[in-house]
């Protein structure tokens, strides 16, 4: 059979309805039995001998005329193929009205297609060495095209986290800012015990009753009114408080902003940001350095005594950050590695809430 290029797409006649669209899902549908096809499906028929030119071209002469970008649409197109699922490109008239498009291709259940009303996909293609806006992630599959045309899925999903220890203190706690963390002397035995915050000076044997908590750790106490704070002789700047994260109790909230952004600038604001909201829903966040990331999270926390495993990584990026697939892949493998959901916390200081996107690798 022959096809004839139209601008995008490939018109094929002859009874290529029947062949190609009503029993296999390719193209969509013209006059009589006459179909279009995308070119990447056109290039699939091309390479398996169903479709014998396009425009007088095989498929070697019709896949090296193609532009950038076709070769990593072609292989994720025929992989997914070859794995028993029929898929159309992420835009009308390929998919029925009224069906979400998002990315470059939509993937119906195995033995279904595009009349059936059912998606199992959004797939996003990507080369390795592209970046990905985070504005374009949020429930797709990101299929990721490496220089050995090896192929990597990930899922990107919407979370809305939340967990079961609602700590609310039982005492005010006074402390002390020192260099890059807070020391709180003779703290109430519930803040570290029950509320996992900081940890004891010295470990539990010391002679002396304190809790070394993190600059975040104390901003966010100090804001609910659970911790009174003192400077440590330091001269503080006059800078205005903000209104979301100081409160009259006597502390001095701001210093302890202050000194975070001396440390790490606006990734201070944007951690606790990401803290205060992991926090305000019930879960517990503690340093993920570790393991590279910004927090590790635990859902549950009834004593730290007999503290279970956290269930989450989470990195906090603001909503402009542009993913580099490799990065993606070493934050993905490693909590894996750990069994640990990875989580990427998107914070716009302008709107009201963190976007929650879970990562994890998918075989499709």
């Amino acid at each position: 059979m022959q096809g004839e290029l139209r601008g995008d797409e490939v018109h094929v006649g002859g009874d290529a309805r029947q062949r190609f669209h009503d029993s296999r899902g390719y193209g969509y549908p013209l006059d009589g039995n006459r179909i279009a096809l995308s070119r990447v499906e056109a290039a699939h028929l091309l390479l398996r001998g169903d479709l014998d030119t396009v425009d007088g071209m095989e498929f070697r002469e019709f896949f090296a005329t193609q532009s950038a970008g076709f070769g990593t649409r072609f292989l994720v197109y025929a992989d997914l193929r070859d794995r028993g699922f029929y898929l159309s490109p992420a835009r009308d008239p390929w998919v029925p009205a009224g069906t979400e498009t998002t990315g470059d291709f939509v993937v119906y259940p195995r033995g279904k297609g595009p009349q059936d009303g059912e998606v199992t996909y959004h797939i996003r293609v990507v080369g390795e060495r592209a970046a990905i806006p985070a504005s374009d992630l949020g429930d797709v599959v990101v299929a990721v095209v490496d220089e050995e045309s090896d192929l990597t899925y990930f899922d990107v999903a919407s979370l809305d986290p939340n967990g079961e220890t609602p700590f609310t203190p039982d005492a005010t706690a006074a402390g002390v800012l020192l260099d890059d963390r807070v020391i709180v002397w003779d703290p109430p035995t519930s803040f570290h015990d029950a509320g996992f915050y900081g940890q004891p000076l010295g470990g539990r044997a010391s002679d002396h009753d304190a809790l070394q908590l993190s600059l975040l750790e104390a901003a966010y106490l100090a804001a609910t009114g659970a911790l009174e704070l003192t400077a440590d002789g330091d001269d503080s700047d006059d800078t205005e408080a903000d209104p979301e994260t100081s409160a009259d109790h006597g502390g001095t909230v701001q210093d302890v902003i202050d000194r975070g952004r001396s440390v790490e600038g606006d990734r201070f604001d944007r951690r606790l940001r990401v803290y205060r909201s992991l926090r305000d829903r019930g879960m517990v966040p503690k340093t993920g350095y570790k393991f590279g990331s910004d927090f590790r999270v635990y859902e549950t926390v009834e004593s730290v005594d007999d503290l279970g495993h956290s269930t989450m990584l989470v990195r906090a990026l603001p909503t402009v950050h542009r993913f580099d697939p490799r990065d993606v892949a070493l934050d993905v493998r490693l909590a894996h590695g750990v069994r640990k959901q990875m989580v990427f916390a998107l914070d716009d200081p302008g709107a009201d809430e963190i976007e929650w996107l879970a990562v994890s690798r998918l075989t499709p």
